[in-house]
Parts: C-alpha cells; structure tokens; sequence
C-alpha cells in the first residue's frame, strides 16, 4: 500500500465570468483529478457566475503530483463542450502542513504563493493557518478557453496513524 500523507479537503467555491457555451450561456462543472483520482461537481444550470459550494476530498500520497481542474458546460444529446482547464500544485501546502503549526494566531499568513508560469493562479494566493488547520484560497484562471476563473479553497485533514494499520 502506497504511503497516504492525509486527505485535501477541496472546496470548490465559484466560477468567475465563464464562457458561453450555449445560446446565451452555460451549465457548468467541475472535474477534479489527481493521478488516478477524479471527483466531479454539481451541475449548475444557465449559469456562468455558478456558486458549487461543493467540497471534494482527495487522498494525498504523493505532494508533487499537480491536480488539474477541468470545466464542462453539461450538454443533453451531444459530447459536454469544455470550458477550460487549469491546475495547481500542493507542494507549497504540504510544506505547511509538515510545520505541524500549533499556538500562533487564527489567521497568520504561513506562505505567500505567486501566480507563476508553473501555476494558474490569477492573483497571489495565501497559506495560512486558520481554526486549527492549514488552508489556503485560491484564484485559477482558465486555460485554453477565452475567458473564466475559478474561485477554490484548500485544508488539510490529518489522516491519524493508527487507523490506518487496521485496513
């Protein structure tokens, strides 16, 4: 068995400004894969500012793997039209959480992380340390489409060692 670090809990919040794939608009969702992995959304109908709200939990083995999110506008008869992809890395993340950070402020910014030619961050994205528990939020901006962003958030869930020696 692979050695599991512990579960990221991804909420996928919103789709800023998405692209019409439609008449005059879109019915959005949102996969999710990591390696072998792959969760999906909801679909939200005729919408290109969706709000999912939606959270997915992915099993971490491995921090240096990305995760790519893939957006489709959900169609009845023909193939889902795609709208966009975009993918991020955990690493960053991970490094945090292995601080085993206890007794400093709800709130404290652990890592700045910028948007680069190796991420799709729109914007400067935080790792910070809230309620007990590393998170962090997000902005991706979407590739290989013409317009779109979507909004997410990260944290970490401790998978305790013991459990796992009974599977």
């Amino acid at each position: 068995m692979e050695n599991i670090l512990g579960l990221l809990r991804i909420k996928i919040i919103r789709g800023i400004n998405l692209a019409i794939r439609d008449a005059i608009s879109s019915d959005p969702y949102v996969i999710v894969r990591m390696a072998k992995q792959k969760l999906k959304t909801r679909v939200v109908k005729k919408n290109l500012n969706p709000e999912w709200n939606e959270e997915l939990t992915l099993t971490i083995s491995d921090p240096n793997i990305p995760i790519k999110l893939q957006v489709y506008d959900k169609d009845t008869f023909t193939l889902d039209d795609k709208m966009g992809d975009a993918y991020f890395s955990i690493k960053e993340f991970v490094e945090a959480v292995k601080m085993k950070l206890e007794n400093i402020p709800s709130g404290t910014i652990v890592t700045k992380v910028r948007p680069n030619r190796e991420n799709c961050l729109s914007e400067d994205s935080f790792i910070k340390w809230e309620n007990g528990k590393v998170t962090q939020s997000m902005f991706l901006r979407l590739n290989n489409v013409e317009c779109g962003e979507i909004e997410l958030q990260l944290h970490w869930i401790d998978i305790p060692r013991f459990r796992l020696r009974h599977l």
